[in-house]
């Protein structure tokens, strides 16, 4: 059975569901006291890098490419060790990856979702 991981915006209110909190994005997210997050963890080390980040810039008809690159740095040693936390805590119970995107549909936490849902802890890692 696959792990529950969602995706919501850090400035929603928390719920009972979400499980643990993770904030994925690199940068803090604007205007949100660090108290007001109700965040479990930070996990910046997930994110995309700097460069990719700006390449996308959230532009919907990048997505699928930036999925893409996305998903190839996330198997580099930078990234790695980050994904195998999200999915351990995955694997303990419910997971909610918060980012401060308008659109978290089209955001670098949904594709991170697919990732962690893809092998649940530290079994499933990928070669």
């Amino acid at each position: 059975m696959a792990p529950t991981v969602r995706v919501r915006r850090v400035y929603d209110p928390p719920s009972e569901a979400d499980g643990s909190r993770v904030l994925v994005d690199r940068l803090w997210p604007r205007g949100l006291a660090k108290d007001a997050a109700a965040l479990d963890e930070w996990c910046k080390d997930a994110a995309p890098s700097p460069e990719l980040r700006t390449w996308y810039g959230h532009d919907a008809a990048k997505f699928d490419e930036f999925a893409r690159r996305y998903r190839t740095e996330l198997r580099d040693a930078d990234h790695t060790e980050a994904l195998h936390h999200l999915r351990d805590l995955a694997h303990e119970g419910p997971l909610t990856l918060l980012t401060a995107t308008k659109d978290p549909a089209i955001s670098a936490a949904e594709v991170l979702k697919a990732e962690v849902r893809a092998r649940g802890g530290r079994g499933g890692r990928r070669p």
